[in-house]
């Protein structure tokens, strides 16, 4: 039988196998694949196998370590480095990359792709040298020994701020745009203008952010510096400014306008005041020289100038109203409080400014101090009576105070008071309150006068139009009756020529007329309602008696 086996033949198979166990334990065997590594130390020195193979390990070793190997993708890339001769070099994918016996692999980045506005620095610290790549490129990758210059920051990439590669943006500049770089390994300044994008050097920094250049034109100047020779200067010709390296932009000055009524006081790098009126042409605009400011006055406010915080740069010069309010008390120890108003204008504004710093508080207090001066003097009574003569005095009695600070006063008034008691403000309302029941009562007796007179008056005219109207009647009168007359003389004068050849007796013919007129008379009569009566001489009746 060919399947019966030979006496002593499994356990002659059984001793060679253990024979072949125990070298294999001795020596050892490895599978390395394609993709893996067999750093192999033995007792001196280190080998590295790459796969893919079976390697037999030596009887003599430390140790036996199997690794991947590093898979370097097209954009990627790896800094190794050599831990025995501290060389490092920079691997590119793509590769499957292989370390030798002593390298070590640092963490695998991705390369660097800029885009057209961006652009990043490495350092060499081997030789300190500093190399700019600009965009747009891709394939970006550092040399074994350069580091990156700028700190990582946020890009448009999206990559926050410390993460990923400092890529940095150019500085895209408009039209009316400027921006000054220093390049620190020389201290030079230089001016980009737009339009254009700029990309700094190696050494190169931003100094400030992008600026605007300053639109020169009438209304707008500029007040310039050199750092080179400290100099100032004021720019006013009509252009778009673009300052150079060394000078630096000290302030845009505006025009200053003056209205016709208006004055300012300008000072000089020399001290010196300088007056400019709106009234003058020439002086009507301009903008402040270098080394000049606008004078600020300082002025009190409210109505008793209890604050000192009004500032002016431009002084009205127009007649305005001021009001004011102060305490005094009367010769018989009454406590008021006045109030009135000044009508004023500043008329000399260089003595003004040298004679006083607060001009509304001066005129307002050195008034004060008058009223108090003479409201001292008379009694409270006195004063109701007589205050506005008292206004008056203040105000004659100019003592060269206010001309001596080129103020003139066209009037002051006081256009109320009241007692600063409450105690005293009653009586003294009471005292108002009579005088004004006494001030009505007279006003209604003079418009019941006025009244009175008024109808007196329209009587007599109207008497005296009566009078005229008769003197008028009896004058018409008197001419309808010599008109009537005269007509009445020619009719008879016409009667008596006419009968004068038939009656030759003018007797006879005066008696005919007169019985004619009697028989008009009669037809007249007739013709109305009215009643004729004749008498018994008109009639001419005889009354006779018969037996």
């Amino acid at each position: 039988d060919k399947t019966r086996r030979k006496p002593g033949t499994s356990h002659h198979q059984k001793n060679k196998h253990k024979k072949m166990s125990g070298i294999l334990s001795l020596f050892g065997m490895e599978s390395v694949g394609e993709d893996e590594q067999l750093f192999l130390e033995h007792m001196t020195t280190t080998e590295v196998i790459n796969g893919p193979q079976v390697v037999w390990l030596p009887p003599f070793r430390k140790r036996a370590d199997k690794r991947k190997a590093i898979s370097l993708g097209p954009l990627e890339y790896c800094c190794v480095r050599n831990t025995m001769s501290g060389e490092q070099r920079i691997e590119r994918g793509p590769q499957l990359l292989f370390l030798k016996a002593h390298d070590h692999a640092d963490v695998v980045e991705k390369v660097i792709s800029l885009k057209k506005n961006e652009f990043i620095r490495f350092l060499d610290k081997r030789t300190g040298k500093v190399r700019v790549e600009k965009g747009e490129q891709g394939q970006v990758v550092p040399t074994a020994y350069e580091t990156f210059l700028d700190e990582a920051t946020a890009t448009a990439t999206g990559r926050p701020t410390g993460i990923g590669p400092p890529i940095r943006q150019a500085i895209d500049l408009k039209c009316n745009e400027y921006v000054k770089i220093e390049d620190k390994s020389t201290g030079n300044i230089r001016v980009e203008r737009g339009e254009q994008l700029v990309f700094l050097g190696g050494f190169e920094e931003l100094v400030g952010p992008k600026q605007q250049a300053v639109d020169i034109d009438v209304e707008h100047a500029v007040l310039l510096r050199n750092k080179r020779t400290g100099q100032q200067s004021l720019i006013t010709e009509a252009q778009k400014f673009f300052p150079s390296s060394d000078e630096e932009i000290l302030e845009v000055r505006d025009l200053i306008k003056l209205a016709e009524y208006e004055g300012c006081i300008v000072r000089g790098e020399d001290g010196q005041d300088q007056f400019f009126f709106g009234s003058n042409a020439d002086q009507r605009c301009f903008f402040l020289p270098p080394h000049s400011h606008m004078v600020e006055l300082m002025w009190s406010r409210g109505r008793r100038r209890e604050r000192r915080d009004l500032v002016l740069t431009k002084v009205d010069l127009r007649p305005m109203y001021m009001s004011f309010e102060f305490n005094c008390r009367t010769t018989d120890n009454v406590e008021l409080v006045l109030e009135g108003s000044f009508f004023w204008e500043i008329v000399d504004l260089k003595a003004m400014m040298r004679f006083t710093s607060d001009t509304s508080g001066d005129v307002c207090n050195h008034a004060r101090s008058k009223f108090i001066e003479r409201v001292s003097k008379v009694t409270l009574q006195q004063f109701m009576n007589g205050f506005n003569a008292i206004a008056e005095k203040v105000h004659k009695d100019d003592d060269t105070f206010y001309t001596q600070r080129g103020v003139l006063i066209h009037s002051l008034e006081v256009t109320g008071y009241r007692c600063a008691e409450a105690s005293t403000a009653q009586i003294l309302e009471q005292i108002i309150q009579e005088t004004t029941n006494r001030m009505n009562k007279l006003q209604q007796q003079e418009s019941a006068n006025e009244v009175a007179l008024q109808q007196m008056a329209g009587e007599i005219e109207q008497e005296q139009s009566k009078g005229a109207l008769i003197q008028a009647r009896i004058a018409n009168s008197e001419q309808t009756a010599k008109m009537e007359g005269i007509a009445e003389g020619e009719r008879l004068n016409s009667f008596l020529a006419t009968t004068a050849t038939q009656i030759p007796d003018i007797a006879s013919r005066l008696e005919l007329w007169k019985v004619l007129r009697k028989r008009e008379a009669l037809e007249a009569v007739s013709g109305s309602n009215s009643h004729f009566y004749y008498t018994p001489a008109d009639a001419n009746l005889t009354i006779e008696a018969r037996q």
